[in-house]
């Protein structure tokens, strides 16, 4: 594959055949398959578009047809599962997977994929948390995305802490995935370090998990003090007039509910800066950001590096709370897949090179 077009992919391959049969594979229900003949692979994919000067070999049930000077860009197909109503699964082909309501165990045949985990900033959408999968998909990653909402933030005992207890108890039990990457923006460095906190409870039980993770990647990770400026700019990040409110109100939540919320945010904090999970590290940062502001990941930096984490620090002069891929693109990339590579978890340099 030679070219990367947003979520696309374009193979080029030979001539033969008309355009015709297009409409057939576009108005399809069925996934399409295209073949690479450089790379000897097939793939499935949900949607073509036509462009013109290449070509390309569709193959569909019993059929094969290879299209003469164009390029079809193949939409990629991706599947999702939910695993909670805050866990979703996704998978570049379509799996059906059943999972065991009790120990959150998928039912399906193991396929040596790594996995990445996604700890999503407040409020993020779907559409911009699959940009970063994508990242990850083309490298044969799963990839697990977590969503935590303002409610589970401040409520962190029937919140945060009944999520990273799924989030721990989904890893722990999904063991075919013997190799995990996280990559947290924001708010999600806290949810990790609920994580911690519940892993430290029983270390003995969480170390065969402890041993999976491979790598570490943070972005614009937020610590407790930036809390009040960080959610009103999540939930409101056009209206000032909204967020001097609920900065006030996120100034008196943490004073008036230390018991409830306070203390737990102060634990989460403490985990995430020890951190008993030793895998190479990259932070992404930027001077100018108020919420995963530079001083609060250089402490927890400089404290990893003491403790003998193997890292590598990235802080931009210019760049918006988690904004830095759409800011910095290319840089960006290349940061995320210098740190994949010093960790052997490159499957498809080709397509590195393609999207820089």
């Amino acid at each position: 594959m030679n070219v990367a077009l947003k979520n696309s992919l374009r193979f080029g391959v030979k001539n033969l055949n008309s355009l015709n049969e297009l409409k057939f594979l576009r108005s399809s229900s069925a996934p399409i398959v295209a073949f690479n003949r450089g790379t000897g692979t097939t793939r499935n994919f949900s949607q073509v578009l036509l462009r013109k000067n290449a070509s390309v070999i569709l193959l569909k049930p019993q059929r094969e047809i290879v299209y003469p000077l164009s390029v079809v860009i193949m939409r990629r197909f991706l599947s999702t599962h939910e695993i909670t109503k805050n866990i979703v699964l996704v998978t570049e082909d379509k799996r059906k997977i059943e999972k065991d309501l009790q120990t959150l165990r998928l039912k399906q045949e193991s396929d040596d994929k790594p996995l990445v985990v996604i700890f999503s900033w407040l409020n993020a959408k779907q559409k911009h948390l699959l940009k970063y999968s994508h990242l990850y998909l083309d490298q044969s990653f799963d990839v697990l995305i977590i969503k935590i909402n303002p409610w589970q933030l401040l409520w962190p005992k029937t919140g945060a802490q009944v999520l990273a207890e799924n989030i721990v108890k989904f890893l722990l039990n999904n063991d075919y995935y013997k190799q995990i990457l996280i990559h947290g923006f924001s708010v999600g460095g806290y949810l990790f370090g609920e994580c911690l906190v519940h892993m430290n409870k029983d270390l003995k039980k969480y170390e065969p998990l402890l041993n999976r993770f491979v790598g570490q990647i943070w972005d614009s990770a937020a610590d407790i003090t930036e809390i009040p400026i960080g959610v009103p700019k999540a939930l409101f990040p056009n209206n000032e007039k909204l967020q001097a409110p609920l900065r006030n109100y996120m100034i008196y939540h943490l004073k008036t509910f230390h018991d409830a919320a306070t203390q737990h945010y102060i634990r989460s904090s403490q985990m995430f800066h020890t951190n008993f999970m030793r895998a190479p590290a990259l932070f992404i940062t930027s001077k100018n950001d108020p919420v995963g502001a530079e001083s609060s990941n250089r402490r927890v930096a400089d404290t990893w590096i003491s403790n003998g984490v193997n890292l590598t620090w990235k802080c931009f002069d210019n760049s918006n709370h988690v904004m830095h891929f759409m800011e910095h693109r290319k840089e960006y990339i290349k940061l995320v897949f210098n740190h994949l590579a010093s960790i052997n978890m490159i499957k498809y340099p080709e397509k590195i090179r393609a999207k820089l």
